[in-house]
């Protein structure tokens, strides 16, 4: 048996996850449940004949997952909506001893993981980690980086990219919009964002145009800092770098809203899957570095201090990659700095993900600036 599975292997990111393993030079199961289009999928990674790897077809239940799981070390999941799909895959590494991460965007699965799967994980010495994705662990980076700053405890993130959603990326942001509220961090507890502000303006580091962003399902970063110590407050703002199209999505968002809102939850499911199609239904092109571009923003603040931490990067789908592969890679090799519900930077350190990142030539040196 391979020691990682990737779960959802025949999707965008899935293949991206597989083709950074390569890099490792780490076995892999491609597993989905599809096997004609996993085998689709593994015949467009470059170089996929310079590695072991299997395809598996799976059913999604718990028994043939922990089945599938039960010789391997880590399993990277795909497979979304993750508050849809997630619980069997959590349960499935539970059962099985396997640490689990994932690509999510929604943030009441984090808040699932965090309340309902973390201790029984770490009880395990299981690493469980949500998130671990472009969207959210780039922000975390610049931000660790900021608090390496004593005094500072409140987080204000923005995070821009150049490109389109997924598939599953654009049915991740109408679920959300449809079935969960959006959080900030205030005085470490969980406060709403107000509905129906429209999109916000904000000011980008290093161009002159203003950027749009929304609350984006309120992001990972609230719930992964709400028990750090150093931090009481925590923001965050996501856009991308397209004004028409972000102009449109609170429109597109609340037509979708209203259709579902009197369903029954898998009703709400089905029709939320097909709104997300006909938004996005092809397969994206692969990333340009040239091209698909990335920001990300952090201002710390505290009573007397202040601290800007900005990363540049490049093919934001082909980071989310490769943070998922050195994860696996990681874990093959050495216990989590921290088991149960964590974060990467905070099962990893953020120091070590961009290095890895750097390496690969994904992300600029970060831009500090600080005021005490």
């Amino acid at each position: 048996m391979k020691p990682v599975v990737v779960y959802g292997a025949s999707g965008y990111t899935g293949r991206l996850i597989c083709e950074y393993l390569r890099e490792f030079t780490i076995p892999f199961v491609a597993a989905g449940r599809d096997k004609a289009r996993l085998q689709e999928a593994m015949d467009h990674v470059p170089g996929i004949d310079t590695v072991e790897y299997d395809i598996v077809e799976v059913a999604h239940e718990v028994g043939p997952l922990t089945e599938l799981f039960d010789s391997a070390s880590v399993v990277c999941n795909t497979v979304g909506p993750f508050a849809q799909y997630g619980p069997e895959v959590v349960e499935a590494c539970l059962a099985s001893g396997t640490h689990y991460l994932d690509t999510t965007g929604e943030q009441d699965w984090l808040i699932t993981c965090d309340e309902q799967y973390g201790p029984r994980m770490a009880e395990r010495g299981l690493l469980l980690s949500p998130g671990i994705a472009q969207m959210y662990t780039i922000g975390e980076i610049a931000a660790d980086i900021c608090l390496e700053t004593p005094g500072l405890d409140t987080l204000d993130i923005a995070v821009f990219w150049k490109g389109y959603p997924t598939v599953a990326s654009t049915l991740t942001i109408l679920v959300n919009a449809a079935l969960s509220s959006a959080y900030y961090l205030e005085q470490n507890k969980y406060v709403e964002w107000p509905a129906d502000t429209g999109v916000y303006e904000l000011v980008v580091p290093g161009q002159h145009e203003l950027g749009l962003a929304l609350p984006w399902g309120g992001t990972s970063h609230p719930v992964w800092f709400r028990r750090d110590p150093r931090v009481a407050n925590v923001k965050v703002l996501g856009g991308v770098v397209d004004r028409p199209l972000m102009q449109g999505v609170p429109q597109i968002v609340a037509a979708v809203v209203e259709q579902v809102k009197d369903l029954p939850l898998e009703e709400k499911y089905r029709v939320l899957a097909e709104q997300a199609a006909g938004v996005r239904s092809e397969m994206p092109p692969r990333e340009n570095p040239r091209v698909n571009t990335s920001l990300d923003s952090v201002h710390a603040s505290g009573p007397l201090g202040r601290a800007h931490c900005v990363i540049y990067g490049n093919c934001n789908y082909k980071q989310t990659g490769l943070l998922q592969a050195y994860a696996a890679n990681a874990l093959l090799q050495t216990p989590p700095k921290r088991a149960g519900f964590a974060s990467a930077c905070q099962a990893f350190g953020h120091r070590e993900l961009l290095g890895v990142l750097r390496g690969f030539g994904l992300v600029s040196e970060p831009v500090l600036t600080v005021h005490r």
